[in-house]
């Protein structure tokens, strides 16, 4: 857009190619032409921005800098715009390359965390046999309770293996009743 005549001052708007997620960083350079152009560098300041930190855009006025000094004496806009360009997919990628790291390294803590879940005491002998014996109290604590549970219900009825395995004259009392 070209905002006066004399001297000549205009803007260009630069936008970067489309990273991950359509994302882009944009900026609008101002140029002015000083008398001398192109001996001298055009002036330039960076109008408008977006998605970039404090730091690219310095890293952007530095690389104007040295891109108007090292093309003295030939026309140098189209190099300047030409080279924010290429900076600003390089910021681009940069954004790309910091996501998927910081990613990585979520998913290195969670597998940390989940590591860390499962990582529980090493088992020993004393550590087994503690375990064992209060294991076992808290099984003989269950079946105390079912018992009195049963007995306040009233059933108190033993099933067919119990009968058996308390008395053993009911093995042979069937063969004793067909042979009477």
């Amino acid at each position: 857009t070209v905002l006066s005549e004399k001297p000549t001052t205009f803007t260009i708007t630069v936008t970067s190619e489309a990273g991950e997620n359509d994302e882009t960083v944009q900026t609008t350079l101002k140029f002015t032409y000083r008398e001398k152009y192109p001996d001298e560098t055009p002036l330039y300041e960076i109008v408008s921005q977006e998605n970039l930190d404090d730091s690219d855009v310095m890293d952007i006025i530095k690389l104007l800098e040295q891109q108007a000094e090292e093309n003295l004496g030939m026309v140098m806009i189209f190099t300047l715009v030409s080279a924010v360009q290429e900076k600003l997919n390089e910021i681009v990628d940069q954004i790309k390359t910091r996501r998927e790291e910081e990613k990585k390294q979520k998913e290195r803590e969670a597998e940390e965390e989940e590591k860390q879940r499962f990582h529980g005491t090493p088992v020993t002998i004393e550590n087994f046999l503690n375990w064992k014996a209060k294991f076992d109290a808290e099984l003989l604590e269950i079946k105390r309770k079912k018992m009195k549970e049963e007995e306040q219900a009233g059933k108190n009825k033993l099933s067919g293996k119990q009968l058996f395995e308390m008395d053993h004259n009911l093995d042979t009392s069937d063969i004793q009743f067909l042979e009477e």
